[in-house]
């Protein structure tokens, strides 16, 4: 099974322009917040620092992430969004055997999903790989749960 969240990347953009379209008006209308805090130095920082927040909350969130089982190996690629095309920044990529997976566990947190994957290492031990899954679709989600249900399935027998 091959799925990817691939469609997202014009959503990421749209946020993008969003954020700083805000930041544009809050700039212009900065008289009006600086009424309710009272001090202009604080207002701005109050801004600043929750734009910068903001910024950084969609940075962080904002991955890329595909799944491929088919064949005899398992590819997990999660990589940054939006500079991937040009630069290879913030990827993580794990590629294993069927027969070497031990067990996942995905975690659903408040803004955070993540996908956990514990990996027999070739020295006997096991191996912990995390990937961001957040703005994967729920039904694909469901769909890479099957996947490695049935893998863990098969690997008991």
């Amino acid at each position: 099974m091959r799925t990817n969240n691939g469609n997202i990347r014009n959503i990421i953009i749209s946020v993008y322009f969003i954020l700083i379209v805000a930041a544009i008006i809050m700039s212009t209308v900065f008289s009006v917040f600086q009424k309710l805090i009272g001090s202009p130095k604080h207002t701005f920082f109050v801004l600043l620092f929750g734009f910068i927040g903001l910024f950084l909350l969609v940075h962080w969130i904002s991955r890329y992430f595909e799944y491929d089982s088919d064949g005899m190996k398992v590819i997990v690629i999660n990589k940054g969004l939006l500079l991937s095309d040009y630069l290879n920044y913030r990827e993580s990529k794990v590629e294993f055997e069927k027969k070497d997976l031990i067990s996942y566990k995905l975690y659903n947190y408040l803004v955070y999903k993540s996908l956990i994957l514990y990996i027999r290492s070739r020295k006997g031990g096991s191996k912990r790989v995390s990937f961001n899954v957040t703005l994967v679709d729920r039904r694909k989600l469901k769909y890479i749960r099957q996947s490695l249900r049935k893998m863990i399935k098969a690997n008991q027998k």
